[in-house]
């Protein structure tokens, strides 16, 4: 069999086995549906006609609620009651339920917000008296009823009708601290989605899972806002391409079957970018997925958002001054503050520092190491013995540029907590990047680093033809002495460049880096609805 089927099997058994636990609470849950079917109520009703979402009611009438004088308690319920004609439907899962002889108050939420509802024998009947007994936290029902205020001062719906939605055959978690288990919220999000929804104790500022979520959307609504008031214009390259360029890192490989020829996931959609400029667009962006199939961590999952736009007749300068511009405006949208908290940290983003690589390496030098000077940092003797007094292990066939690129991680990278560009990177790190008029041995380049992460990386587009295939081949020559991460040779893209390309430039944005920190998450995962995990047979 082939480990296609084998694995399909396995999940089939494995969803089989987890309801047909021997658990009694799985046991009386089932049973209970059972007895709801045998009512006559369908087991998974198909719609249900609300007039008000439980988040619109506590929007509108929460001003009603608090405790009250009896007098204007009476005077609140007679207005309540007469609200929305005197009737209105709600729908939600149950998240608490309390019953009190022939009486019994539940709590019902949309995910967003919750409400109480008050359901009495006499009100609703027998047959409806005894659905409701027969139900469990975490189904889903449907009330019509009223509004009115309890003793207490909470808002409340008085349920005259009551409708079986959906039931849940599985137990709620803790609905008090909502989910602990990091692991069982990655791989259960529908899990954590539930329980965080519900959760009292939180720490004080500390977003809800939906939360971080919300703004994680509103993070892209805004971006798409930015670059379209300026006018770019939106587009989508290809995901699926014969070569896998735009980038250093290792593909995901498919094949297609009636083409027979291999298909690579891709890893950057640069090069198809800028053979629009080629053709005439002057600025566009693209916001969508790459994949990289690479190690995971709390920084890199193999599938990632990236932004990446192009804007004809500019620089890296000008992209440096547009993504300050766009990283405040984020800041001040989502977080209300252009002072952004992230772990122990609070980023100042009316703050930025600007400094080339070498710059950066000198300034961050270890005090008990012995510095080399700027110039010394592209001259091989001298990055060696930089290097071994850092006691930093490379392999040794790497070349200059990258020899300077490891002491640039191992030295500088731990300090870059406050928005910082680096500057002018080797041209040997930068195979698609225009080289610096004053000096070729460095190219117009930047990478943005915030809270000791790679958010931006960009640069002035090398548009000569020439010079591009020349740097292709030694990219394929560097393939050959055994780097899987180099670029392969991309025959269209020199034609394409060879029609001529104004003056570019062009940058990529990691998305759930920015939403990582914008929301205050540690882990990538924390912002990835979905992320990717070891398979659960591999614990």
């Amino acid at each position: 069999m082939k480990p296609e089927f084998i694995q399909e099997a396995n999940e089939k058994q494995r969803s089989k086995d987890l309801l047909d636990q021997d658990n009694d609470q799985i046991q009386q849950r089932k049973q209970h549906l059972a007895e709801i079917a045998g009512m006559g109520h369908p087991a998974y009703t198909n719609r249900y006609d609300r007039t008000h979402t439980i988040t619109r009611i506590i929007e509108e009438y929460s001003g009603h609620a608090g405790r009250k004088e009896e007098a204007d308690l009476e005077r609140s319920n007679t207005e309540l009651k007469a609200a929305e004609g005197g009737e209105l439907r709600i729908a939600g899962r149950i998240m608490t339920m309390r019953l009190m002889g022939k009486a019994a108050f539940a709590h019902l939420t949309d995910g967003l917000n919750q409400i109480q509802v008050y359901i009495r024998k006499n009100d609703l009947g027998d047959e409806a008296w005894a659905l409701y007994q027969r139900l469990d936290l975490g189904d889903w029902i449907g009330v019509t009823g009223y509004l009115f205020i309890t003793k207490t001062g909470e808002l409340s719906v008085h349920v005259t009708r009551l409708q079986f939605l959906a039931k849940a055959l599985l137990p709620m978690h803790d609905k008090y601290h909502g989910v602990q288990d990091k692991e069982l919220r990655y791989r259960q999000r529908y899990v954590d989605l539930i329980a965080s929804g519900a959760a009292h104790e939180r720490l004080e500022g500390e977003l809800t899972t939906r939360q971080v979520f919300e703004k994680r959307a509103q993070i892209v609504r805004e971006i798409r806002r930015f670059f379209d008031d300026r006018g770019y214009i939106e587009v989508e390259t290809p995901m699926l391409s014969p070569l896998a360029t735009g980038a250093a890192a290792r593909p995901f490989v498919t094949h297609h079957n009636a083409l027979d020829i291999d298909l690579y996931a891709r890893i950057a959609p640069e090069l198809y970018l800028k053979r629009l400029i080629v053709g005439g667009f002057e600025k566009v962006y693209e916001l969508n997925r790459n994949f990289r199939n690479e190690g995971l961590s709390i920084r890199h999952n193999p599938e990632f958002t990236m932004l990446e736009w192009y804007q004809a007749y500019s620089d890296y300068n000008d992209l440096m001054d547009l993504t300050e511009e766009l990283i405040k405006l984020l800041a001040d949208k989502v977080c209300g503050s252009r002072q952004v908290p992230y772990q122990e940290h609070i980023l100042d983003f009316n703050k930025w520092q600007r400094m080339t690589m070498r710059e950066a390496v000198l300034k961050y030098w270890p005090d008990d190491a012995s510095m080399p000077g700027i110039d010394d940092l592209m001259v091989r003797l001298e990055l060696e013995n930089a290097a071994a007094a850092l006691d930093l292990t490379y392999d040794p066939r790497i070349n200059d540029g990258q020899l300077l690129g490891e002491i640039f991680e191992r030295v500088v990278e731990p300090h870059l907590i406050h928005p910082t560009f680096i500057t002018e990177f080797p041209t040997e790190l930068s195979p698609l990047s225009k080289q610096k008029a004053d000096d070729p041995r460095f190219v117009e380049r930047f990478e943005l680093y915030i809270a000791n992460m790679e958010i931006a990386n960009a640069f002035s587009e090398l548009n000569d033809p020439a010079e591009q295939l020349r740097r292709f081949e030694e990219q394929v020559n560097q393939r050959e002495r055994g780097d899987d991460e180099a670029m392969v040779m991309d025959d269209d893209y020199i034609r394409a460049l060879s029609y001529g390309m104004p003056p570019t430039g062009g940058e990529g944005v990691g998305i759930d880096r920015l939403v990582m920190i914008l929301t205050n998450q540690r882990s990538i995962r924390d912002v990835l609805l979905f992320p990717h995990m070891r398979p659960e047979s591999a614990k």
